[in-house]
């Protein structure tokens, strides 16, 4: 079974320099690491996120809807075509401040895995 290390920060005002240097100390620290490991930022930082290690990105929540007029939303599809290889679904406080229920966590999670995404349930 291969071993894979999440790493999910928090909304905080931080500024992209200190996201790309959290990003890369992590990168940095996995060299020769055999567990694949994946770094879940805003979604604002993940354009600027790319690695050349075993360190993978992943977005920290998607719409189960591929396309439409959802503003604010990111689609399954929008997080493929930035390079991510997974995406966190179902997170605790996803369901106590936005109310997701086990329907919606299921919609994420097909859509997830029918954009190629691996689900972080």
């Amino acid at each position: 079974m291969k071993k894979i290390i999440v790493a999910n920060w928090k909304m905080n005002p931080a500024a992209l320099k200190e996201a790309e240097a959290l990003f890369y100390g992590v990168e940095k620290g996995a060299a020769g690491n055999k567990a694949e490991i994946v770094v879940c930022p805003p979604f604002v930082y993940l354009p600027s996120l790319r690695s050349e290690t075993n360190v993978k990105i992943g977005g920290q929540n998607i719409f189960w809807e591929e396309k439409g007029a959802y503003t604010g939303e990111v689609s399954a599809k929008m997080l493929k075509d930035l390079g991510c290889d997974y995406a966190i679904i179902g997170h605790s406080e996803r369901r106590k401040y936005f109310n997701e229920n086990d329907e919606i966590v299921n919609n994420k999670l097909r859509a997830a895995i029918k954009a190629g995404l691996i689900p972080i349930l």
